[in-house]
């Protein structure tokens, strides 16, 4: 299984400041990067096509949204399809992240139906799911993470093309642009439940569903972070926003 090394360039970024960026980014890790490795770049909406003018000649580069909407055209001010995505070349895409949760207030059902519609139209879809601090003080850290698996992964079909594409990004929201990570051992317990959780839902082959961690990871951090057993790769934030920065992540 391919380590998936992802950044998440959230609201950042005109097209020329991608552009710079992505160029940067290869000039500092091509001929590096290892074979193990798959490296992703989810820029805004705006910059999707030159970051994947940029890119598209490098098999190892690829190219993901941070969101979409579950239709593939229609009467949806503001919104973005999985048929537009593909049409510029995302290969992947991202659901469920936290401020999607819990800023933009999405719920459990929908984002179900944005993993489900994505899948079946052919996106890898990176499924985010993280407890906030109070939920980890409080004891609930299992119950919060086996809720938002089996809420969001309810309508996923269990066929072998599907779940091939399906990847988990374990977010605690605590973690997220706050400078803190999770330790060590939270992070193994954590990855080790959702790995368990994943079997029990989908059976055997969700052994080879990726389980990528995010919040927080950094240069300093990320070697630790990817030797932790279940984890196979990383979400990253503000560490991805500057090349230099993402390409010591890429290479560790």
């Amino acid at each position: 299984m391919k380590k998936i090394m992802a950044a998440n360039w959230k609201m950042y970024k005109t097209q020329q400041e991608a552009k710079d960026t992505a160029k940067k980014l290869l000039e500092l890790i091509d001929g590096k990067v290892k074979e193990d490795r798959e490296v992703l770049i989810c820029p805004p909406f705006t910059s999707l096509s030159v970051v994947a003018d940029v890119i598209n000649r490098y098999q190892y580069m690829k190219l993901g949204a941070q969101n979409f909407y579950p239709a593939i055209e229609g009467a949806y001010t503001g919104e973005i399809s999985p048929k537009m995505l593909i049409d510029v070349g995302c290969e992947y895409a991202l659901v469920g992240h936290s401020e999607r949760r819990h800023i933009l207030n999405e719920s459990p059902e929908f984002l179900a139906q944005k993993v489900e519609f994505g899948l079946e139209m052919g996106l890898k879809i990176i499924y985010c799911i993280g407890e906030k601090l109070d939920q980890r003080k409080a004891g609930k850290v299992e119950q919060v993470l086996t809720d938002q698996l089996e809420k969001g992964l309810a309508k996923v079909s269990k066929e072998k093309d599907i779940v091939s594409r399906l990847a988990i990004a374990y977010e605690p929201v605590w973690a997220i642009g706050t400078g803190e990570v999770a330790g060590e051992k939270e992070i193994y317990e954590a990855h080790t439940l959702v790995r368990e959780k994943l079997i029990e839902f989908i059976g055997g082959q969700a052994k080879d569903i990726p389980i990528l961690y995010g919040g927080s990871v950094k240069p300093d951090n990320v070697k630790s972070i990817i030797n932790i057993d279940n984890v196979d790769g990383v979400l990253v934030g503000g560490a991805s926003l500057d090349a230099n920065s993402f390409s010591q992540i890429v290479l560790a």
